[in-house]
């Protein structure tokens, strides 16, 4: 197949080119600073010869969007929301003006878009969008925003012979440098992964094989449009999920944080408390009843397999 990339350069994308290469698939990736021949130039914003390569394809794969590890500033907020409204708009734009539409648009989603929650899980069917959680940060509710503006700038683009699909994915994890595993490692190597804030708050998370794996199941099923989850199916509270990491490197000290401790810890690592504090409860209900079966289901055994790959790195 050819597979199209719109922002294929970050974490994520790195993970998705790289299986797909390696699986004998045609990968182009659109990107802002192109540095390999499979690369073409885009801005995000508007059309360009780059939506050639969209003309013919058969899936594109929107990942663009400005990193959320990032202080939530009002400037940052707004460079979030306006990076993924107007790519996924000139992506539909580049696919209702091909003249051979790709068969299936995948555009890039979170698992944010669901409330912050303790008591039951979200899936596609039952579960509570955000934005009006008593008890949290006001600012979070811009979170929510985002996502929902994200997935109706796809929704909204007139592209009837190419199914869409809005990924709302949990935290992809890969043993790559700079990914979220590798800063969740290196805060538990260090003795600093314990509970933050008490731990109750949930965890969503997927094994990077299992999101490859997910992707191309997607791709295939014709069946399959709209809102699906990308997470696995054993979403677990913080303090669980950093306890299995610590065994899973063999690191018996876990320190506890309070939640200030963690706005101190943010603001170090230039990110953001949502990151840790909101409770994403999330589950992959359309998945699970399409016939989609994880390889790593459970964290403790998907953490020791991704510490098993870092140490083999």
């Amino acid at each position: 197949m050819k597979l199209v990339i719109p922002g294929g350069t970050g974490q994520v994308g790195t993970v998705l080119d790289r299986a797909l290469t390696a699986a004998g698939h045609e990968v182009v990736i659109l990107t802002r600073r192109p540095a390999r021949e499979r690369e073409l130039p885009w801005d995000g914003r508007t059309l360009g010869p780059w939506a050639a390569a969209i003309d013919g394809a058969d899936a594109v794969i929107n990942l663009a969007g400005r990193s959320v590890s990032c202080r939530y500033t009002p400037a940052n907020l707004r460079e979030m929301m306006d990076s993924r409204v107007e790519s996924a708009r000139v992506v539909g734009e580049a696919v209702a003006a091909a003249a051979r539409p790709p068969r299936v648009w995948l555009q890039m989603s979170t698992a944010t878009v669901y409330a912050h929650r303790f008591d039951a899980p979200n899936d596609e069917a039952t579960g509570v969008i955000g934005g009006g959680e008593p008890g949290v940060p006001r600012y979070w509710s811009y979170s929510v925003r985002i996502a929902k503006e994200w997935e109706r700038a796809q929704a909204e683009a007139r592209t009837p012979s190419t199914r869409k699909v809005a990924l709302r994915t949990a935290m992809v994890m890969s043993p790559d440098r700079g990914g979220v595993f590798d800063v969740l490692l290196r805060m538990a190597r260090l003795g600093l992964g314990g509970p933050v804030a008490g731990g109750a708050q949930y965890v969503s998370w997927i094994h990077a094989d299992d999101f490859v794996r997910a992707v191309e199941f997607l791709i295939g099923r014709d069946d399959l449009d709209g809102p699906v989850n990308l997470a696995s199916p054993g979403p677990l509270p913080q303090r669980a999920f950093m306890r299995a990491l610590r065994t899973a490197w063999g690191m018996p000290v876990g320190l506890p944080a309070t939640a200030w401790m963690a706005e101190i810890g943010a603001l170090a690592l230039r990110s953001d408390t949502e990151l840790l504090l909101k409770s994403r409860r999330v589950v992959p209900g359309r998945l699970l009843d399409a016939g989609f079966a994880f390889d790593h289901p459970h964290w403790p055994e998907a953490a020791a397999d991704l510490v098993r790959l870092v140490r083999r790195r």
